[in-house]
């Protein structure tokens, strides 16, 4: 530990933040910060985000949904640069007042219904569409228990060891084992979960999944923070397992390419508005970044 202890002013301003990613934009208010409209495609559902864990949880349940051929799934994907501050301006935080993504309007009915936070997002397709979701009530209870889990959890991986690990400006030993902890007993959860059964919430592939996937698949497969070796997540059979077979489904396949703008520009599709753009219009295929 170090020698500096931190002692609390008694009152906090926002001038005693520190640094790190995304302080550039961090602030302790809500609202816009300028204006802006955001656009509006040709389906129904319209969808504003980016490819974090949060927002692939989404993109992955519409590409499921269009692939059993639902085609009232269909919808136009958005591009919002959380970096660059886009979720402060005055459109999205008209869909969502939190100003996190994804963010979703569904124009199929009037007034248009705003959706915001994942799970939600989530539950209101699975509801709507009748798919990845049990119908009988134990089932669909236990897919909730699952899909709630993460809402609970995730924020531990997240913004506590993600931050501590990955983005605070300096490492500190207390946090970084603090969440460690956590989250290797998450894994465990999940790992004996996993152990009898071939989905989270047991037979059938759920939101649930979709939900916990985006998060704890790219955990194991050091694909968010480069943890895997620190946290010894090949130890974890059952849920590399799951997350291998999950990570080969063609609609998962798609779903992690929809509004991601970083790594290999032929996995990026900043903005999906049909099915051919998965072919025609990936970043490496774009001559201006649209």
């Amino acid at each position: 530990m170090s020698d500096d202890t931190y002692t609390p002013p008694k009152v906090w301003t926002w001038d005693q933040a520190s640094g790190g990613a995304f302080s550039n934009i961090n602030r302790p208010i809500a609202g816009p910060t300028h204006d802006k409209t955001l656009p509006v495609g040709e389906h129904p559902l319209q969808l504003y985000s980016l490819a974090t864990p949060n927002g692939v949880k989404v993109t992955i349940m519409l590409e499921e949904l269009l692939a059993l051929g639902i085609k009232e799934a269909e919808y136009d994907a958005w591009l919002i640069r959380i970096n660059e501050g886009d979720q402060f301006g005055s459109g999205f935080v008209e869909v969502n007042p939190n100003s996190k993504i994804p963010a979703m309007m569904d124009h199929s009915m009037e007034p248009p219904l705003r959706l915001f936070e994942s799970g939600s997002i989530l539950l209101y397709l699975a509801d709507r569409f009748g798919q990845f979701i049990p119908e009988d009530v134990a089932g669909r209870a236990e897919c909730l228990n699952w899909l709630f889990w993460q809402m609970g959890s995730a924020p531990m991986l997240g913004g506590g060891f993600g931050h501590f690990y990955a983005y605070a400006p300096e490492k500190y030993e207390y946090p970084i084992n603090r969440y460690a902890m956590e989250v290797k007993r998450q894994l465990d959860v999940l790992d004996r979960q996993l152990a009898e059964r071939p989905y989270i919430a047991g037979d059938q592939y759920t939101i649930a999944d979709m939900a916990i996937w985006p998060w704890y698949g790219a955990l194991v497969t050091n694909k968010v923070y480069e943890a895997a070796e620190f946290l010894q997540t090949h130890s974890y059979e059952n849920v590399m397992r799951w997350t291998h077979q999950i990570a080969e489904r063609p609609a998962v396949k798609r779903g992690r390419m929809v509004n991601r703008a970083w790594g290999d520009p032929a996995s990026q599709l900043h903005e999906r508005h049909q099915a051919s753009d998965f072919e025609q219009r990936t970043a490496d295929k774009l001559t201006n970044d649209d």
